[in-house]
């Protein structure tokens, strides 16, 4: 074959290639895949077309009764498309030490957490996970972006995965705010 049909091959190929792959900002909430707190992978993908609150949690928090607030939200919006995403964190002040059984047990026992919950992860720092690199970054989440500071730090998804607001940890649930975004959120498709 001659060089300058190679080198056409070539070229074309790349071009397709690039077409693709997403590049960084393309990306969205939906392209991961996640372990869910019993094990298996759960691909973010199953939730397209629903309204995501992505919650970092902690069951030694004094944030810890926010669970009950997240878990209204999800008995109230979920028939109109709402799943909120709980991810256990030890990162602030050793308040996840427990394994994910023990997790999945508290949350049920004590707040009966029904949302969809995943084992646990790291948010913030060198071993961060993926998502949560992704929707701290400034480069794929420029509005939105920075580091967790706390347990409870929720981010509201829109049907196509992507990042449409952030509420810091002190933020209740049921804030207004959050019920206002949310609601926004659903009736826009």
């Amino acid at each position: 074959m001659p060089k300058s049909t190679v080198a056409l091959v070539s070229i074309l190929l790349a071009g397709i290639l690039a077409a693709a792959t997403p590049v960084a900002a393309e990306r969205t909430v939906l392209d991961f895949t996640m372990r869910s707190i019993e094990g298996g992978e759960v691909p973010l993908s199953t939730y397209r077309g629903k309204v995501l609150l992505i919650v970092n949690v902690a069951s030694k928090c004094g944030l810890t009764p926010q669970y009950e607030g997240l878990e209204a939200l999800y008995q109230k919006y979920g028939d109109r498309g709402l799943v909120i995403l709980g991810f256990p964190a030890n990162n602030f002040g050793l308040q996840e030490p427990a394994t994910n059984t023990e997790i999945r047990n508290f949350c049920t026992v004590q707040y009966n957490v029904t949302f969809p919950m995943f084992a646990k992860i790291i948010v913030k720092g060198e071993y961060i996970d993926p998502l949560y690199a992704f929707l701290t970054d400034r480069r794929t989440n420029p509005e939105f972006a920075g580091e967790i500071k706390w347990n409870f730090t929720k981010f509201l998804i829109d049907r196509s995965g992507r990042i449409i607001n952030r509420f810091e940890p002190k933020t209740a649930p049921e804030d207004e705010a959050v019920v206002r975004a949310i609601e926004a959120a659903l009736e826009a498709k």
